[in-house]
C-alpha cells in the first residue's frame, strides 16, 4: 500500500495572494481633519467679520451724502433736479439707487438724459442734458418740439416764441400713427437744421413749415408770409436755386403770391395774375 501520510506530509501549503492590510495613520487623518477644520472655521470668520466691517462702514456715516451736484443745468434750476432725485443730505451714498434717480429726473420734461454717479466718499453727481427747442407744433395747443422731432411739451409763457410754427398735423392724426408722424416731424426739423446754416434765405426768413398729407413740405416766408413750395425731396438742391434769387426776390415778397421750387432745375414765381419762371 503506497504510504498516504507520507505524501500528506510532503505536500506545500499554497500561498496567500492576499494584500497584508496596512495600519491606518490616525495622526496623518488627524492631522488632515484640524488643518480642514480649521479652514472652514477660518472662512466663516472672515467672512462674518467683512460682513460686520461692512455694517460698520455702512452705519458710521462716512459715506453719508454731503454734496448733491448739478451739472449743465440752464432751464432747470438745481433746486428743482435735486427735489426730482429725492436724494437728502445724510442719505448713504452706497445705498443710492442711480438708475432710480435718474430715472425720477429724467421726468421733467425739459430734461433729455440724465447721468447719475457717485464720487466718493460723500458726493453724488448728477449730470443733465437739456432738451433743444427748435419749433412749435400747432395742435390746436402749441406744443415744443426738440432738435430730435420730438413733441415733449405744451409751449408756455416763458418758453421761447421765436422758433417757426410745424403745421399740417392735426392731433387725432398724432395719436393714430404717432411713428409716421414722428418721421415727418424728425424730416422737417432736419429741412429746418439746413435752413439755420444759410446766409440769403434761413431760418429767421421762415415763419412755419407746412407738412402736407402727403408728406412734403411748404415753407412760409417771415415777410408776407408767402408759400414756398418744396415738395417731398431734394430740399437742399431746391433751397440752392431759391437763394440764388432770393436777394431780388426778398424786396418784392408782399407782391408774390407763391414760390414754386417742385419743378426741377426752376425757381417758378407766383405774382397777381402773373407767373415768372426762373432758371435754377
Amino acid at each position: 500500500m503506497k504510504d498516504l501520510k507520507k505524501k500528506k506530509r510532503g505536500l506545500a501549503k499554497p500561498r496567500s495572494n492576499r494584500a497584508k492590510k496596512q495600519p491606518r495613520n490616525w495622526r496623518e487623518i488627524l492631522r488632515k481633519g484640524l488643518y480642514g477644520t480649521l479652514m472652514v472655521g477660518s472662512a466663516t470668520l472672515v467672512a462674518v467679520g467683512s460682513g460686520l466691517l461692512a455694517r460698520a462702514v455702512l452705519d458710521s456715516g462716512y459715506f453719508n451724502v454731503a454734496n448733491i451736484v448739478v451739472a449743465q443745468e440752464s432751464r432747470v434750476s438745481e433746486e428743482a433736479i435735486i427735489a426730482l432725485s429725492n436724494v437728502n443730505p445724510g442719505d448713504n451714498l452706497l445705498r443710492l439707487n442711480l438708475e432710480t434717480i435718474g430715472n425720477k429726473v429724467a421726468d421733467h420734461p425739459w430734461i433729455a438724459r440724465v447721468d447719475v454717479r457717485r464720487n466718493f466718499p460723500d458726493t453724488l453727481v448728477i449730470e443733465v442734458v437739456e432738451r433743444e427747442p427748435v419749433a412749435i407744433l400747432n395742435l390746436g395747443y402749441l406744443y415744443c418740439v426738440d432738435k430730435n422731432g420730438e413733441v415733449f411739451k405744451l409751449l408756455e409763457g416763458d418758453d421761447p416764441l421765436d422758433m417757426p410754427v410745424i403745421t399740417g398735423i392735426n392731433r387725432d392724426y398724432l395719436i393714430q400713427d404717432q411713428p409716421q408722424v414722428a418721421g415727418y416731424l424728425r424730416h422737417a426739423v432736419s429741412l429746418l437744421e439746413d435752413l439755420e446754416g444759410r446766409r440769403s434765405f434761413g431760418l429767421d426768413e421762415v415763419s412755419e413749415l407746412n407738412l402736407t398729407p402727403d408728406g412734403g413740405i411748404v415753407l412760409f416766408t417771415y415777410i408776407a408770409g408767402v408759400p414756398v413750395e418744396l415738395g417731398l425731396d431734394d430740399y437742399r438742391a431746391k433751397l440752392d436755386r431759391l437763394e440764388r434769387i432770393y436777394k431780388e426776390l426778398r424786396p418784392r415778397l408782399p407782391l408774390l403770391r407763391n414760390i414754386d421750387l417742385t419743378v426741377a432745375d426752376r425757381v417758378i414765381v407766383s405774382r397777381s395774375g402773373a407767373a415768372m419762371n426762373g432758371a435754377g
